[in-house]
């Protein structure tokens, strides 16, 4: 692997100015790494004036104006392609790097063997007394978290200078601009979150490595920009994401074995992210084998039983039971099967048997019987 010969500093942000009057001045008092490097911000389809703010306040500053927000991902892939270092240091606008930030990476990555990729920082909170982000885990389902956040630097172990780590934080980290472009750089499809794990994983198929910087720190304004995003897109954005980094990155073999679990987990997480944090998730957790449509809820004491009045076995009789705003005047008023005279109740709709002649078979599903059927009654699979 070259020697490095140029740094680039690359900010993506959204809607942040507030952010950059803070870390560009912290950039601006960084100590020399030892070669030239750049300042590259992408406005990422700002609408608080970032734009004119910088060619006003901060003219050496490389700018890249994007119409729309691309996404952390697109961003982030624009500012390695205009960047003109070999190695390229991603850094969030709602961060302040200490003074020695750029020199510590710059000389991690410079000293480490040629297999190493990526130097990755520390990251603390903005009082610098508790951690954010030094090595995170990843597990089977594509998810990963940062070990040790939030606690107390002085109750962390943090990992040792130069220990392998399974991927660096998009946040605080330098790549070598090479490494990133040929492992294809961040997935655009992600938009945001996890890409920076999908990007480790990538990084080691491909025979390379990522190392721990600890003394190139930033403290970090933590989901200062994230929460912009609302807490269902961040939500569906790390499930979704989950999932492509588990289904991409697995080999053929172990993801067949590995499938039907990370399904599973998929669809339970999605399932409770649909019911806790969705308006109007409270629709979503009534169960419809649980008095809700055929009225088989237990009744007040003394009210008719089932198919009494005239409403007959579909009447609500708690109107408590359904949420605001929902359900009219308590009654649920479905479409009635067909009733045949000295018959059983037949379903209106029947599905045809896959290749019966002229659509005429059709064939019954015991899973739907019940006990008062006929024998000759029919049921929609």
């Amino acid at each position: 692997m070259a020697k490095l010969s140029r740094v680039s500093v690359a900010v993506l942000s959204w809607n942040g100015r507030h952010h950059l009057e803070t870390c560009l001045e912290a950039l601006e008092s960084q100590e020399d790494p030892g070669l030239p490097w750049e300042i590259l911000v992408l406005d990422n389809g700002s609408s608080d004036g970032t734009a004119a703010w910088l060619r006003s306040r901060h003219p050496s500053v490389r700018l890249i104006e994007s119409p729309v927000n691309l996404g952390f991902c697109a961003g982030n892939n624009r500012l390695v392609a205009e960047a003109r270092g070999d190695a390229v240091a991603l850094l969030n606008n709602d961060t302040r790097p200490r003074p020695g930030w750029l020199a510590e990476l710059v000389r991690a990555l410079a000293e480490a063997p040629p297999e190493v990729a990526v130097a990755s920082g520390l990251i603390v909170d903005w009082a610098e007394e508790r951690l954010d982000f030094a090595r995170g885990a990843m597990t089977f389902d594509g998810h990963a978290f940062q070990l040790d956040f939030r606690r107390p630097l002085g109750d962390v172990e943090l990992p040792a200078e130069g220990e392998d780590l399974p991927f660096g934080c998009g946040g605080n980290l330098l790549i070598r601009r090479e490494s990133f472009l040929a492992a294809g750089g961040f997935d655009e499809s992600y938009f945001a979150y996890l890409e920076d794990v999908d990007l480790g994983w990538r990084l080691l198929a491909g025979g390379e490595r990522v190392i721990f910087a600890p003394r190139a720190v930033v403290a970090h304004r933590s989901s200062a920009t994230s929460d912009l995003l609302g807490l269902f897109n961040r939500g569906f954005l790390f499930e979704r994401n989950a999932f492509l980094t588990a289904y991409k990155n697995y080999d053929e073999e172990l993801w067949g074995r590995m499938m039907p679990a990370v399904m599973l987990t998929l669809a339970a997480r999605t399932q409770a992210l649909l019911e806790r944090n969705n308006p109007g998730g409270e629709l979503l957790r009534i169960d419809p084998y649980a008095g809700w449509i055929a009225d088989t809820a237990p009744r007040d004491p003394g009210a008719p039983g089932p198919g009494a009045g005239p409403a007959g076995p579909f009447r609500v009789r708690n109107r408590a039971q359904w949420p605001d705003g929902h359900g009219g005047n308590g009654t649920y008023r479905p479409v009635r099967a067909a009733r045949h005279r000295g018959g059983p109740r037949r379903r209106p709709h029947l599905r045809p048997r896959r290749g019966g002649r002229g659509g005429s078979a059709h064939r019954p599903c015991p899973a739907r019987r019940s006990g008062h059927a006929a024998a000759g009654a029919q049921w929609l699979p």
